[in-house]
């Protein structure tokens, strides 16, 4: 009867899934958020209605397996999402908005960096791997929130569009790499192994690679990036030949050859999120995905919005524990320097950046709160930093306190904002044409 329960969960979810964004639309709630609220309201730290329900049946069995697999649904649903995301914006598109692009990767991953180092060095002025573990932390930006909101407000194929997308996944990838240059740093006053991962950089000994770390993992890091958009391409092309787009086989062929570069990304440590993102640019190039193939591209795009992805946001919900708010009181300095220190230096470089790029000032001001909210991937990245002790617990609960006041309020502002100062993205000098 185990069956039972998890058929009775996933009747739950989806019916909230379906019913709740669209309640919560007409107050300007994008979906996404409407989602994360779910997961808060029947998670294990507010109504636990999965233990409950578990109870009430009286079968025996463990609610902590059934949030295990819904988190490992929301894993896929993150995957999926950034391939989709990678699927949205190709290269060609980026080298025609390569100034904004520029602009915007350069100074949102700068100004923030500065900022999470002044306000880490404010309390801890020794502590030089901790301020640039701090700095990493305020510079990455959360794909994970701001692809399904320029989605949901249908810019994704302008020049806003993007440059605010393209610009969040270089800037993640510079700020995932400067966190595995600390963590290596690290590790050579404390050797051994991060738990959990699976990267070979991650239990090398430091003496085997020494000063010469950062150079070697950057140069891997290209090199993977590179190869995945030089072979995923062919061999897919080669694969789907045979195939017709109507074929099911071709949703299995994608989706395994996604997890394939996830998997080979995660060997060299290179987060999930950049290299589902790279798989999704790799293939979109490929004829199955144009023209008539844009029929496996919906296929795929509805599997994923409308079943493994909200699973990401589900989980992410359930997660966070707004009662850490009440907490965080005793270190209420380290906790507002944080928050005020990322919110005024996202904003103000995004803001810096568009203008330096030629948009206005209301957009320039939606793409620096874009670049606000701080997701899953900047609390796996400080869990690290506190297990490895490149930072200590009071700094990890400002992060999460950081993670809890941005993640559900700033889309909100975003999408409030577009609709009350009536910002246009449809004007004929937005858009951009031709297959993306």
């Amino acid at each position: 009867m185990t069956g039972l329960t998890f058929l009775i969960v996933f009747l739950i979810l989806m019916v909230l899934v379906a019913i709740v964004p669209r309640l919560l639309r007409r107050w300007h709630i994008p979906s996404v958020v409407s989602i994360m609220l779910i997961g808060i309201v029947i998670g294990p730290n507010s109504l636990n209605l999965i233990g409950r329900l578990d109870q009430f049946m009286g079968r025996g069995y463990p609610a902590e397996q059934i949030y295990a697999v819904l988190e490992a649904m929301g894993c896929l649903g993150l995957v999926f999402l950034m391939a989709l995301a990678g699927m949205e914006v190709n290269i060609r598109i980026i080298k025609s908005e390569k100034k904004a692009v520029c602009w915007l990767s350069f100074l949102t991953f700068t100004i923030p960096a500065a900022a999470g180092y002044a306000v880490y060095a404010l309390f801890e002025p020794s502590d030089t791997i901790g301020k640039w573990v701090y700095a990493s932390l305020f510079a990455s930006h959360s794909v994970g929130i701001v692809f399904p909101v320029i989605r949901e407000l249908r810019v994704t194929h302008t020049r806003f569009g993007v440059a605010v997308l393209a610009s969040t996944v270089i800037t993640d990838i510079a700020s995932l790499v400067l966190l595995a240059i600390c963590v290596q740093l690290k590790r050579h006053a404390v050797p051994g192994g991060v738990e959990g991962s699976i990267s070979i950089f991650d239990h090398l000994g430091p003496e085997v690679l020494g000063r010469a770390f950062p150079v070697v993992f950057l140069a891997v890091i290209v090199a993977f990036i590179a190869l995945a958009l030089w072979l995923v391409p062919k061999f897919t092309r080669r694969v789907l030949l045979n195939l017709h787009p109507n074929d099911d086989a071709c949703i299995s062929f994608f989706l395994a050859g996604l997890l394939v570069v996830v998997f080979l990304g995660e060997l060299i440590g290179v987060n999930v999120v950049v290299s589902a993102f790279i798989a999704g640019m790799a293939m979109v190039g490929v004829p199955a995905f144009q023209g008539d193939g844009r029929l496996l591209f919906r296929k795929i795009e509805g599997i994923g919005y409308g079943f493994v992805v909200p699973f990401l946001f589900l989980t992410i919900g359930m997660k966070t524990d707004l009662k850490v708010l009440g907490s965080a009181w005793g270190n209420a300095a380290i906790v507002g320097a944080t928050v005020v220190g990322l919110v005024v230096s996202k904003v103000g470089s995004g803001w810096l950046a568009l203008r330096l790029s030629g948009f206005g000032d209301k957009k320039g001001l939606c793409a620096g709160l874009m670049t606000v909210p701080q997701l899953s991937a900047t609390l796996a990245a400080a869990a690290v930093a506190l297990e490895l002790e490149m930072m200590s617990a009071t700094f990890f609960n400002a992060i999460v306190c950081l993670s809890v006041v941005t993640t559900i309020p700033v889309p909100i502002l975003v999408k409030l904002l577009i609709v009350k100062a009536n910002i246009q993205f449809d004007q004929i000098d937005e858009q951009i044409f031709g297959p993306v």
